[in-house]
Formats: structure tokens, C-alpha cells, sequence
């Protein structure tokens, strides 16, 4: 494990701090203006959890308690891909292309999870493979998602994608200085723009 300098550490922290403000603050909103809906919370309980756990692992200092941090927080991706995806699956009335294509995420992502908790240091590359796969999974039914969500939650989406997925190059760049805050700027990047996705696709053109 890379041992970064207190520069990195405190440009990484900085990067946390805001990523944690601000999706308190979004999933705050957002539930305050879908109260009754369980996507919502869903998804706003994944996306609080992987920031927090983010931050906690990654800011730790070298110890027992950060490897199984380190657990949690590689596990918590996983139920992050899976939780995005659930509000905009909702969305689309119930066709069996997209009921579907959620019991499948959901199934990988918690198959994910066991992976990353039980061999935490084994199969690594698989791993960032399975990410990478379950977000963009929704290829397999674009035609549908372009059908039956807004173009313009449809655009986040795919913009969103493409930093997180951008974003792993720097990930596994591990002799680049600053890296790790750059792999989580872009990670937060992507993070809002989901989310607002999740704002357009349920308030927004619902207005």
C-alpha cells in the first residue's frame, strides 16, 4: 500500500470533506422532496455510506482498523453502482427489460460485496473489472433507457460514466503524485452529476 505525503494527504482530505458536505446536504434534499419514495432513500443511503466509509478508510492512518476499513470502502462501491441504478429502473413503469437488469445489478454488486469482504486483498483486478462492468451494464438496455427517461438525465448519466470509468486510469496509477485525490476528484465529479440525474429524472421534470 502507497504511503502518500501530507500534501496528498491533506489535497485527499479536502476532496472527502466536500464530497461528504455536499451528499448529506443533496440526499437531505432529495428526500425532503420525494419523502415517500424508497429509491430515494436507497439511494441516498449508498451514496452517504460510500463517502463517509471513503473517507474514514482512506484519511485512517496505517493500522489494523484501516484494512478493514479498507474492506468496507471497496465493498461500498459495489452497493453505490447498484443504488444509482435503482431510481432510474423505478422509472421506467414496471418493463421487465429493466426489472431485469436490476435483480441482475443488484445480484453482482452484493456478490461483489461478499467478494471484497471476505478476500479483501485477492482478486483486485477482478474487482476494478466488476466495477467498471455493472456501471455501464445499462448498455444492455439504452434503447429502453433512452425511451422512457429525460434526454437530459439520460446525458448526465452517460457524462457521469465516463469520469468514473476516466477516473480508474488514475485509480491504478499508483507512481503518480497526487493521485489518489485525483482519482477521488473524479470520483465526486461523477457523484454529482448522478446525482443530479436523480434530481432531474425525479424532481425536476416532474415540476
Amino acid at each position: 500500500m502507497r504511503t502518500y505525503d501530507r500534501s496528498e494527504l491533506i489535497a485527499d482530505a479536502a476532496i472527502h470533506a466536500a464530497g461528504i458536505l455536499g451528499g448529506v446536504i443533496g440526499s437531505t434534499t432529495l428526500i425532503l422532496l420525494a419523502p415517500t419514495s424508497t429509491p430515494i432513500l436507497i439511494y441516498s443511503a449508498a451514496l452517504v455510506a460510500v463517502l463517509v466509509t471513503s473517507a474514514a478508510y482512506n484519511l485512517w492512518p496505517a493500522s489494523r482498523a484501516k484494512q478493514i476499513l479498507r474492506r468496507f470502502d471497496h465493498a461500498m462501491i459495489f452497493l453505490l453502482i447498484a443504488g444509482t441504478y435503482t431510481p432510474f429502473l423505478v422509472q421506467m413503469n414496471g418493463a421487465p427489460r429493466a426489472i431485469a437488469l436490476g435483480v441482475v445489478v443488484w445480484m453482482i454488486a452484493l456478490g461483489g460485496v461478499v467478494l471484497k469482504l471476505t478476500f479483501p486483498n485477492s482478486w483486485e483486478r477482478l474487482a476494478i473489472g466488476l466495477y467498471v462492468a455493472l456501471g455501464w451494464s445499462g448498455l444492455l438496455a439504452f434503447d429502453l433507457i433512452v425511451s422512457m427517461l429525460p434526454s437530459s438525465t439520460v446525458f448526465l448519466l452517460c457524462v457521469g460514466g465516463v469520469l468514473y470509468t476516466v477516473g480508474v486510469v488514475f485509480h491504478t496509477w499508483r507512481s503518480l503524485r497526487f493521485q489518489n485525490a485525483i482519482w477521488h476528484a473524479f470520483v465526486l465529479a461523477a457523484c454529482v452529476l448522478h446525482y443530479c440525474a436523480v434530481l432531474d429524472c425525479w424532481v425536476l421534470t416532474r415540476a
